[in-house]
């Protein structure tokens, strides 16, 4: 089971039903592991349902519900606002899936590089990211995986384009429509509204 280390003379062999009531305790607790980080993020990126927070151009930026129902519109308009972006990638932990949202994000920031700065960014993204040991390792097929390998070597702003087109898309199919339905996500918009029509 992965993540479950024992020690040498404690190795038992789980049989299916401890297994299964392993799994399901680890899930009751990833559940509610969840709901307190995404409630501790809440707090740091959207301290204004108590008070207000100054971004860096000393104006009020205020989390409302509007914006986060047009989150539910696209994943382009959930990954356009930096609060949903965070709340996005507190469900992806989740799922332990938050290298797609964080491949996704080191790409946006690479099409914006200097192009003497390419080559660094580059490597640094396809050993993080790309590489069949990354840490962080992206959900590609092989060939893919090899065409975007050529691509870095010789970087040029649009060298993981391909491949981020294929994340943002498993994004899209997959995590998105169940973060829409995720309690994180309708707790979230319910509490902005309440505090609106207060």
């Amino acid at each position: 089971m992965p993540g479950l280390f024992f020690s040498h003379n404690n190795m038992t062999e789980l049989s299916g039903k401890d297994c299964r009531a392993a799994e399901g305790k680890i899930q009751k607790k990833k559940q509610k592991t969840f709901g307190a980080d995404l409630k501790n993020c809440l707090k740091c990126m959207v301290p204004h349902l108590e008070s207000g927070m100054k971004s860096s151009n000393s104006r009020n930026v205020m989390l409302s519900a509007e914006e986060v129902i047009q989150w539910s519109q696209s994943l382009e308009k959930l990954l356009a606002s930096q609060s949903g972006q965070g709340v996005f990638r507190e469900f992806l932990k989740s799922e332990f899936s938050e290298e797609n949202i964080e491949f996704w994000l080191a790409c946006e920031d690479y099409k914006k590089t200097k192009s003497d700065h390419l080559h660094d960014k580059a490597e640094r993204i396809y050993e993080e990211f790309v590489q069949s040991d990354a840490i962080k390792q992206i959900n590609i097929d092989y060939q893919m995986r090899e065409e975007t390998a050529k691509r870095a070597q010789d970087p040029t702003h649009t060298s993981f384009d391909e491949a981020q087109k294929t994340i943002y898309v498993l994004m899209e199919r997959d995590s998105y429509p169940r973060f829409l339905k995720s309690k994180a996500y309708l707790n979230l918009l319910n509490e902005l509204q309440t505090k609106s029509s207060e």
